[in-house]
């Protein structure tokens, strides 16, 4: 992939303390031809820490683009970069984790903020009670323990600072759950996943394809305008049933657009779908 001439031998901020230029300055370098700049001590934890210290305030992003500005401040760079995440129940599976990944490149001297979102299905998020190290043995191989690290705390509405976090060792994990325990009026000890993406991996994954997503739309010019930023921007719904071509849930178009001047192409499917099975329907199948 060839370099993108706007930005080219440009710096850009990149707003991060848990070392996501790992994964983000090599296809913003390649590609955009721009020079990835962490500034030293950044601490982005004012704005929400997973481990719940500092609570979010705002959502993943709008966090994203204040983030990103907050880069921008430290460095004196006119572009910027960051990203966020938010983990929970998949939004149409509810039985299983998933995180959505946000990743935002703002670029004051055009006025541009361009954002990016994907879903992350492959993830590690997850939870447990336990009342010794024991109790969790094939917990830990599901989750990738002792290469993705652990947070330990007295119980899942705990407050403050938990008992221990960026656990990657068993003597560390054993000794973290026992002083939880011995804090607890449960008698248990509460661990989860730590989701910051340096300690990681599949985390830090997600964030790299992301990057390459959001370089991709950073580098379509608009048909109209010719500004940076071209790309989808939402969806349309109402897929008709094949059968009583009832309108649905199901997207029917998607919407491209873009961030400079407000031009808009609504575009069939990807996929080609035109109608959807009647199981999606609210009159075949209420």
């Amino acid at each position: 992939m060839s370099f993108y001439p706007k930005y080219h031998n440009r710096q850009i901020s990149l707003a991060t303390k848990h070392a996501k230029e790992r994964v983000i300055a090599r296809p913003f370098r390649v590609a955009l031809g721009l020079a990835v700049v962490a500034p030293p001590d950044l601490d982005t934890d004012t704005l929400g820490t997973f481990s719940g210290e500092v609570a979010r305030v705002a959502s993943a992003r709008e966090v994203c683009e204040r983030k990103a500005r907050l880069g921008m401040a430290a460095t004196r760079l006119s572009l910027g970069l960051a990203s966020e995440g938010s983990f929970g129940p998949h939004p149409f599976v509810p039985f299983i984790p998933a995180g959505i990944e946000f990743m935002t490149f703002v670029d004051d001297e055009r006025g541009l903020v361009i954002a990016e979102s994907t879903l992350a299905e492959r993830t590690n998020y997850a939870h447990r009670e336990a009342r010794n190290i024991d109790e969790l043995a094939d917990w830990l191989r599901v989750v990738g323990f002792p290469s993705h690290a652990l947070i330990v705390r007295t119980s899942a509405d705990s407050r403050g600072a938990p008992v221990g976090k960026g656990i990657v060792s068993t003597e560390h994990l054993r000794a973290a759950i026992e002083v939880a325990v011995a804090a607890s009026n449960a008698g248990t000890a509460w661990v989860e996943t730590d989701m910051r993406a340096h300690l990681n991996p599949t985390r830090m994954a997600a964030i790299r394809r992301l990057a390459f997503q959001l370089v991709r739309r950073v580098a379509t010019p608009c048909s109209a305008c010719a500004s940076p930023g071209w790309g989808q921007t939402g969806t349309l719904k109402g897929l008709p049933c094949a059968m009583c071509a009832t309108p649905t849930e199901m997207v029917r178009r998607e919407v491209f657009s873009c961030v400079a001047c407000g031009h808009r192409e609504e575009r069939p499917r990807r996929d080609g779908l035109t109608e959807t099975s009647p199981q999606y329907c609210p009159y075949c199948n209420p």
